[in-house]
C-alpha cells in the first residue's frame, strides 16, 4: 500500500513539475534592437494587404478604425480582435517597435504570452525588418481610442494560454513565401502576397480538430468550418478553372468584388476586397491572380 502511495505521489509530483515547466516555458525569440525608419505609405499599403482594417474595425458596431472588438466565433469560444490604436492603456501606445515586431512575426505579446492563432501571425513570419518598421510607422498615425476590446470568451481548457505553447510546438508552420526558382517575378510576387500578407490559406484551407490548417492535404481546397459557421470555396487552380475563373477575371474580382457569373462577393470575402485588395496596385492584384491560377502545388 505504501509503495502504491509513493508511486502515486511521484507521478503527481512529476505531472505538477511538467505542468509548471510548460507554463514557464518561454516562447519566441528574444527581442532584438531595430533602428529603422518606417515608410508610412508603404506601411498603410501592407496593412491593407494584410487585412488589418477589416479584422480590427467593428464596422457593424460603429467602432473607430482599428479600435478592435470584432467578434470571431470559433469551436473553442469567441475571440475579439484587439485595439490597435495608439491609446497607451488599451492599444499599442506603450509598445516598442521591437515588441511589435515580435507580436507580428512570432505571435508573442510584450508580456511573453502566446496569441491565439486566430491572429494570422504565422503568415507574417517572413516579413522583413523594413516591412515591420513600415507597418509600425503607419500604426503610429492612428488616433488613440481609449476603449478596451472585449474580453476573450474561450471555454476551458482553451482559455488557458499556456496550452497554446503546446499547440505551437505541434502545429505552427512557416509561411510558403520564399521565391521558387523557375518562376518569374510576377508569380513570385503573387506567392509572397497570397501565402503571406493576404493569408488566403487562413480561410480557404481545411483545419483539424485542434484548429490547425491541414496544409499538406487541403491547401486551398476550401473550408466548411469558418468562424460563425461560414464557408470558403476551394481556390486551388483546378477548382478556379472549373468555375470559369481566369487571370483577368480574378484580377478584376480582387478590385471590384464581381465574379465571372456577375454575382458579387459577400461576407468576409467582400470585406477582404472592400478594405484590402481593392486598395492594392493592379500589378499586385494580377500577381496574386497569376499565382492562384497556375498549376503549382504551393509547396
Amino acid at each position: 500500500m505504501k509503495r502504491v502511495f509513493r508511486l502515486g505521489l511521484a507521478a503527481a509530483v512529476s505531472a505538477s513539475a511538467g505542468f509548471a515547466a510548460v507554463v514557464a516555458w518561454p516562447i519566441g525569440l528574444p527581442l532584438q534592437s531595430m533602428d529603422l525608419a518606417g515608410d508610412v505609405n508603404r506601411g498603410v499599403y501592407l496593412a491593407r494587404a494584410s487585412g488589418c482594417i477589416a479584422c480590427h474595425t467593428n464596422f457593424e458596431g460603429g467602432g473607430a478604425p482599428l479600435a478592435g472588438g470584432v467578434k470571431l466565433e470559433t469551436p473553442f469560444g469567441a475571440l475579439y480582435s484587439p485595439n490597435l490604436t495608439t491609446d497607451p492603456d488599451h492599444g499599442l501606445g506603450n509598445w516598442t517597435l521591437e515588441e511589435f515586431a515580435r507580436a507580428v512575426r512570432q505571435g508573442v505579446s510584450p508580456e511573453g504570452e502566446p496569441y491565439y492563432p486566430a491572429f494570422t501571425y504565422p503568415f507574417y513570419a517572413n516579413f522583413t525588418d523594413q516591412d515591420v518598421a513600415d507597418l509600425w510607422a503607419a500604426f503610429q498615425t492612428v488616433p488613440p481610442v481609449a476603449e478596451p476590446s472585449k474580453k476573450q470568451e474561450m471555454s476551458f481548457p482553451f482559455n488557458q494560454r499556456w496550452g497554446l505553447k503546446l499547440w505551437r510546438a505541434a502545429f505552427l508552420e512557416p509561411p510558403r513565401t520564399d521565391p521558387v526558382e523557375g518562376n518569374d517575378d510576377v508569380w513570385n510576387r503573387g506567392r509572397l502576397l497570397v501565402e503571406g500578407a493576404a493569408h488566403c490559406a487562413a480561410c480557404h484551407t481545411g483545419r483539424n480538430l485542434a484548429g490547425a490548417r491541414n496544409s499538406d492535404t487541403e491547401h486551398f481546397k476550401g473550408s466548411n468550418a469558418l468562424p460563425g459557421g461560414g464557408k470558403a470555396p476551394a481556390i486551388d487552380y483546378l477548382s478556379l478553372q472549373e468555375r470559369g475563373w481566369t487571370v483577368d477575371s480574378l484580377t478584376y474580382a480582387l478590385r471590384a468584388g464581381v465574379m465571372p457569373d456577375g454575382d458579387v462577393f459577400g461576407g468576409s470575402m467582400g470585406e477582404v476586397v472592400n478594405y484590402g485588395t481593392s486598395f492594392l496596385t493592379e500589378e499586385d492584384r494580377r500577381a496574386m491572380a497569376t499565382y492562384l491560377m497556375d498549376a503549382h502545388e504551393g509547396g
